[in-house]
């Protein structure tokens, strides 16, 4: 009887083991990715549909196959809105989830948040959206823009004769890093083109303001003086009462233009852009660009919310840190290819140079030293459907400058990656 029962625990155990094993082996068979992003609170208008083109696009990659013979499996997050918060979520990503690379971040005060955790655990993370420069992480992949890639080629274009000949600067911006940084570098832009600091205004207001009325009447006070331009650099869900805001007092792009660093054609979704037309936003890619390529990502994207049922499935549309995050997933997943291997090291070698025929019309290279992406400048004009005509785009790709020369002491600074602390 004793034996017969060691025979049974025996055979349990083995089969026990057995299930480990199948679960072991199933496990190494995906390969996990972190997606980062604020589905509640104040960007969650923003960055919503960054989680959903990370999906897409992981599908895509799947549908062909996976990465080394290995599907991906995504693990979302939603750090709400929380700056800190982001810090925890992508501690779990890293040492609970077991992810090999994190794709996400819209503000630049969540990417400072999370910036020691990727550097002190050797995590990776692509940074999709515009930001204001000054860094440089061997842990973070940049997609969006450096400011010589959108907000210096905007305020150049704002003082042009094309542009409107702007001689005054109202410069608004949401109360953080990113908008703070770089009206530092536009400030000093400025100086160099001779415009005087009595020419320029800088309002800032915190995350998830909603009263524009006394900002946007000393804006029409401010115009007053002479020729003026408003440099919008407003984050978030606070863009809705802004452009509310300028239309109920009916400032209108004729008299002063206001070009947008954080305001592309998924946050005017919703909003009666009637009003708006003419005014301006600065990006690398907008949906209305025409090309093979692109007529296919939209495309695609449109299939896509509806087959998954998303929120206003009919009514979708793409934008810029979209696009930059379909292009830094499938550039991280031709570095894996290369790399043979997700080991964090070995994929920062292979990411040097990778290329990959964007969306917007052109073959984005990432630069062989200082992790950002070489990417076209394109000004776009608000039309009433809610989308942007092209009325002003570089010829090609342009290298970032991490380092904005506008700011003194870069000159000494490098060109390789180094960590923040």
């Amino acid at each position: 009887m004793q034996r017969r029962s060691l025979i049974k625990a025996f055979t349990l155990s083995a089969s026990i083991a057995a299930m480990g094993l199948t679960w072991t082996v199933q496990a190494a068979e995906t390969i996990k990715v972190g997606i980062l992003h604020s589905l509640s609170g104040t960007m969650a208008i923003s960055e919503t549909s960054l989680k959903d083109m990370a999906l897409m696009t992981i599908d895509e990659i799947n549908a062909k196959g996976g990465v080394l013979g290995k599907q991906l499996e995504p693990v979302v997050v939603d750090p709400a809105s929380n700056w800190p918060l982001f810090a925890e979520r992508g501690r779990q990503l890293l040492t609970q989830d077991k992810v090999a690379v994190t794709f996400g971040c819209w503000t630049s005060v969540s990417r400072k948040s999370v910036l020691p955790v990727y550097e002190e655990l050797n995590g990776l993370l692509f940074y999709p959206v515009q930001y204001e420069g000054e860094e440089m992480s061997p842990n973070v992949f940049y997609t969006g823009a450096a400011p010589n890639q959108q907000a210096i080629p905007a305020v150049e274009y704002l003082l042009s004769e094309d542009g409107g000949g702007a001689k005054r600067f109202f410069l608004l911006g949401t109360d953080y890093v990113y908008p703070r940084t770089t009206n530092k570098i536009l400030r000093a832009f400025l100086h160099s083109k001779g415009v005087q600091d009595k020419d320029i205004e800088e309002v800032y207001t915190p995350f998830g303001h909603s009263d524009y009325q006394t900002i946007v009447a000393n804006i029409k006070k401010f115009s007053a003086g002479g020729k003026t331009a408003v440099v919008s650099t407003v984050n978030g869900d606070s863009n809705v009462p802004f452009y509310k805001e300028l239309a109920n007092q009916g400032i209108e792009a004729t008299d002063v233009p206001v070009v947008a660093f954080s305001v592309g054609e998924e946050e005017l979704r919703g909003i009666d852009t009637k009003p708006l037309v003419g005014h301006l936003a600065a990006w690398n890619y907008f949906q209305s660009v025409e090309n093979p390529i692109n007529e296919k990502f939209v495309a695609d994207w449109k299939a896509y919310a509806k087959a998954k049922k998303l929120a206003n499935a009919d009514t979708v549309v793409t934008n810029d840190p979209m696009e930059a995050t379909y292009v830094g997933i499938h550039m991280w997943a031709q570095a894996v290819e290369k790399a043979g291997t997700t080991d964090v090291d070995k994929v920062r070698a292979a990411m040097a140079g990778q290329e990959f025929a964007a969306p917007s019309g052109f073959t984005l290279k990432m630069d062989e030293k200082n992790h950002h992406l070489h990417k076209p400048v394109m000004i776009g004009e608000v039309q009433e459907d809610g989308q942007f005509s092209v009325v002003w785009e570089t010829e090609g790709p342009i290298r970032a400058q991490p380092w904005s020369p506008y700011i003194e002491g870069n000159d000494n600074k490098g060109d390789t990656p180094v960590k923040s602390n």
